[in-house]
């Protein structure tokens, strides 16, 4: 007589890699408490939303992906229940449960590890020795591996910290296992993400740091590709420079983020730094490493922010040189000191001027990436186009935001030696070498 079905999950993930990195979690405890996955939310026993809260924008997406998995967990014989996870639960607590009393649980940031538990008392279903569910299926070719959780920082414009706590590193053990997990499901490259990677260490016994994870990391691990994100200016150090550029697996690429360049903005941001200073550290990256590629963040119209203002970040933009840009308008959340600040910058001025910030990104990044013609590049091959074309991405490239190289010949999940002929803004095409 067959074993009887496992129950079927059904998993949405909204918001940032961070958010991908904890569904993959609940993901793998699900599967070794007897769960499976399905990618049809018709047949899940029941659905899960992993949501994002980190500004309205994205709260408003959460809620009508809770909105949607509510209407269609109705069935027949009785719903199946949706549980929501992440920071939505974790930001509005109890003010969300009055809102959706059709969800059937609530988990926010710090309970998501008490997933199965909640499934098994939803479904009524005491476990024994069921099978156990096939591995967690593979994100592709790439992986996202967090080193830490939570924030110490507080800048007055986010809520992170409100929503996943004080910042704690995670041990260099649990880090390489959860490394050589994503390797067994198939990944060639691990992206390393947290809220401020750049201090990593600092809370453990001994006090290493992310120069010496990284190292560690890409000697333990020699033939795969590591990438570290989300490093605040203050935690690039000449170890943490010495360490990539001293180690070939580890991608000569940097993202960080500096928000704005004006110092009396960056103070009310409970942030320090200026324009000056950061084109004086991009030198020095470049200077050990000069096959760098870097990345950042930028804001317009943060309170009191001016005209002149907004004309100084853009002059830092044509000046610095950057490869890769994500600006955005800011945001004004409940619960933060910015959103008490005076001079509240008007919606369209700040949309007005986070595009003409954009528009200038594009064009000096796509003039410093168009200099990569007739260069080589190793590029990680991810996948082929509906037309067959292949496509992949070079060191120089972070999955999901920095585009894609196309290539003509290799396979899916090998590393190609590549000849770039010609750019297209962000994405590159290369000839198999």
């Amino acid at each position: 007589m067959p074993a009887p079905a496992l129950p079927a999950l059904y998993m949405e993930t909204l918001g940032c890699a961070k958010n991908v990195a904890d569904s993959h979690e609940m993901e793998a405890r699900a599967r070794v408490a007897g769960y499976r996955f399905c990618d049809d939310v018709r047949e899940a026993d029941a659905i899960i939303v992993n949501t994002c809260s980190f500004i309205q924008s994205a709260a408003e997406e959460s809620i009508d992906s809770v909105l949607e998995a509510l209407e269609a967990a109705k069935r027949e014989g009785g719903d199946a229940p949706v549980i929501v996870c992440g920071c939505m639960p974790a930001r509005y607590g109890e003010d969300l449960k009055e809102a959706f009393p059709e969800v059937a649980r609530f988990l926010p940031c710090k309970e998501e590890g008490a997933l199965a538990q909640a499934l098994d008392e939803l479904l009524g279903r005491e476990r024994g020795s069921e099978a156990v569910a096939p591995p967690s299926r593979a994100q592709g070719t790439f992986a996202y591996v967090k080193i830490s959780e939570g924030c110490d920082r507080w800048c007055s414009f986010c809520t992170i910290p409100q929503i996943r706590g004080r910042y704690q590193s995670f041990p260099a053990s649990e880090i390489e296992e959860a490394v050589t997990g994503r390797l067994s499901e198939g990944s060639r490259e691990i992206v390393l993400i947290g809220q401020d990677t750049g201090i990593w260490g600092r809370d453990l016994p001994d006090a290493p740091d992310l120069a010496w994870l990284l190292a560690h990391l890409a000697d333990r691990f020699p033939d795969v590709r590591f990438r570290v994100m989300y490093t605040e200016p203050e935690g690039v150090s000449d170890r943490l420079l010495d360490a990539i550029a001293e180690h070939r697996n580890l991608c000569d690429y940097l993202d960080i983020p500096f928000q704005h360049v004006v110092p009396r903005l960056l103070k009310d941001m409970n942030r320090g730094g200026s324009a000056e200073e950061f084109l004086d550290l991009i030198r020095r990256i470049r200077q050990r490493i000069p096959a760098v590629t870097l990345r950042t963040t930028l804001m317009s119209g943060f309170p009191g922010e001016t005209e002149q203002d907004h004309e100084a970040l853009l002059r830092f933009v044509q000046e610095a040189d950057l490869e890769h840009v994500g600006v955005f308008a800011y945001s004004q959340e409940e619960g933060t000191r910015a959103a008490e600040l005076p001079d509240q910058v008007p919606e369209e001025v700040k949309q007005l001027r986070a595009s003409e910030v954009r528009s200038e990104a594009d064009a000096v990044s796509a003039a410093v990436i168009q200099e990569r013609i007739g260069t080589e590049a190793s590029v990680l091959i991810e996948g082929e186009e509906e037309d067959g074309q292949l496509y992949g991405r070079a060191e120089s490239q972070a999955p999901e935001v920095d585009g894609v190289t196309y290539v003509d010949r290799g396979e899916v999940g090998a590393v190609t030696a590549v000849r770039v002929v010609d750019t297209f803004l962000y994405d590159m095409e290369g000839e198999a070498l």
